[in-house]
């Protein structure tokens, strides 16, 4: 083979070469979505072009949880300084629902105003070792983002939780001021109860072994509760929700319905309430 027949050769395979491997992270992306889901294994930042979730105006029994997270997410979005979030509570009660329809919300009266609107950017929790590469794409952009971690936790020997405390705060790259973390949790602090009193009777010192497990919630700025609804609260979201949708059925039999729907499940809550409401759509024949 001549050398001109071998260097085209070797021209076609790293022609090939190229177009196989993934480009480099870009934040390019995000001047054309609001809404992302980052692959870690790719690089990537897929857009997302309808969220899934309700209107704020659906979630009941949570004001003064709303009221919180919307005075910062505004904060937020008009250039201020912000906090990060944690949302814990009961299951089902409108925590990663609030998070989407909040945001959402001020993304609405951003565009009203003519101002630029926020990226939500949803990150997996078994993905949380790659924020810094995530997070070296986002300071090449000065769009204001949100990532948001659902159903956060860690458990025993479960060093991830390091790469989100260093993000959040105190490690030397720390966090890109045009970013904040929300996230989601069924614990208070993130761990299960038993892997925290565990350390009482492993650590040399147990004080601070315990501090350094559950340091990790007290740097969110903002730690707001969920707590479980009462009847007349469930209640109060079965109606709403059954008014927005304009079910033909009497307050009676909605009441009689509801209650027991939630005994059969044994729990009363938001998503309790949306389960019940898609069944009895059905069963009365409305569409959503």
């Amino acid at each position: 083979m001549t050398d001109h027949a071998l260097f085209s050769v070797l021209e076609r395979i790293a022609d090939s070469l190229e177009r196989m491997s993934p480009k480099p992270p870009s934040a390019d992306i995000l001047k054309h979505h609001d809404a992302f889901i980052w692959q870690a294994a790719m690089g990537t930042l897929a857009p997302v072009e309808k969220v899934c979730g309700v209107s704020l105006s659906l979630l009941r029994g949570i004001e003064r949880q709303i009221s919180q997270v919307m005075t910062n997410t505004r904060h937020f979005a008009e250039g201020f300084t912000a906090n990060n979030v944690m949302l814990w509570g009961a299951r089902g009660m409108g925590k990663s629902s609030l998070v989407k329809a909040s945001i959402a919300t001020v993304n609405a009266e951003q565009r009203a105003k003519g101002q630029p609107t926020l990226a939500l950017i949803e990150i997996q929790r078994d993905e949380l070792s790659t924020l810094p590469k995530l997070l070296a794409v986002l300071r090449t952009t000065d769009r204001r983002c949100i990532l948001f971690c659902d159903d956060l936790s860690f458990e025993s020997q479960d060093a991830d939780y390091k790469s989100l405390k260093s993000v959040l705060d105190g490690g030397i790259g720390g966090r890109p001021d045009n970013v904040l973390v929300y996230a989601t949790s069924n614990r208070r602090h993130l761990m299960p109860r038993d892997m925290i009193e565990n350390e009482t009777g492993s650590a040399i010192n147990p004080s601070e072994a315990i501090e350094e497990k559950v340091s990790l919630s007290d740097r969110f700025g903002l730690w707001i509760g969920l707590y479980g609804a009462s009847q007349d609260e469930y209640l109060d979201i079965v109606q709403t929700y059954a008014a927005a949708r304009k079910l033909p059925i009497s307050p009676e039999d909605l009441r009689r319905k509801a209650l027991q729907w939630s005994l059969t499940r044994g729990s009363r809550s938001g998503r309790v309430a949306a389960q019940f409401i898609d069944d009895l759509s059905a069963e009365l024949g409305s569409h959503p």
